[in-house]
C-alpha cells in the first residue's frame, strides 16, 4: 500500500467527524470527489441523511460514504473491488470507530444483481473510463434496490456528460465543477 502524502488525504466536511483526515491509496483509478462538489452534494442531501442507509458502490478514498457516516446515516454500505483499496478503507474506520460502516470487497455490479438491501441513497462514482453508471442505473432499478423517494447520486466526466437514467429515476439536480458533471436523481417507483 502506497500512501503519497497532501494528495493522498482529503477532509470530512460536516456532521460528527467534521475536520478529521481519511488517507487512501496511491492508485490511478482513485478520484475523490471535490470539496466545492461534496459540499453541494450533502447540502441536497441533508434532510434526508440522519437515519438513512446508503451504499457508496465505487468506495474508493471513502470521501463519500465515511462523509454520509458523519452526516447521521444509520447504515452506509462501501464496496471496493481492489483489496488494497478495502484495507485502507478498513484501517479509516476502525480509525473513525465508523461502526455504521460495513466495508465490503466486491465489484458493484455483482453486488447489485444478488443485495436483498434496499437503500434510501446511493453514491454511484465509477472510475470514469468505466460505462458502468448507467449499467448500476439500470441494476438498482431492476433488483428493486431502491426505496420509495430514494436518491441517486452520480458523477462522470463533464466531456461526456450523466448518463441516461432508466424511466424510473428522474434527475432532481445537476451542476458542473471543473471536468465534473454530477447531479442527483430520485426513484419514482416503489418497492
Amino acid at each position: 500500500m502506497v500512501l503519497r502524502g497532501k494528495s493522498n488525504r482529503l477532509r470530512i466536511i460536516g456532521g460528527e467527524w467534521r475536520g478529521r483526515i481519511v488517507e487512501f491509496i496511491d492508485s490511478p483509478q482513485l478520484r475523490p470527489t471535490k470539496d466545492l462538489v461534496r459540499e453541494t452534494l450533502f447540502n441536497w442531501l441533508q434532510p434526508r441523511l440522519p437515519g438513512s442507509i446508503c451504499l457508496d458502490a465505487f468506495a474508493g478514498s471513502g470521501a463519500l460514504g465515511f462523509e454520509a457516516a458523519s452526516r447521521g446515516a444509520a447504515e452506509v454500505v462501501m464496496l471496493d473491488a481492489a483489496a488494497a483499496v478495502v484495507r485502507q478503507l478498513q484501517s479509516q474506520q476502525a480509525a473513525l470507530k465508523a461502526v455504521q460502516v460495513k466495508l465490503l470487497q466486491e465489484r458493484a455490479e455483482n453486488y447489485l444483481r444478488q443485495s436483498a438491501d434496499t437503500f434510501d441513497i446511493v453514491f454511484l462514482d465509477p472510475p470514469f473510463e468505466s460505462d458502468l453508471s448507467a449499467h448500476c442505473c439500470a441494476l438498482l432499478v431492476e433488483q428493486r434496490l431502491l426505496r420509495p423517494g430514494a436518491s441517486v447520486y452520480l458523477e462522470a466526466r463533464r466531456a461526456e456528460g450523466l448518463p441516461e437514467l432508466p424511466p424510473q429515476l428522474t434527475w432532481l439536480r445537476q451542476k458542473q465543477s471543473g471536468d465534473v458533471a454530477y447531479g442527483l436523481a430520485q426513484y419514482e417507483g416503489s418497492l
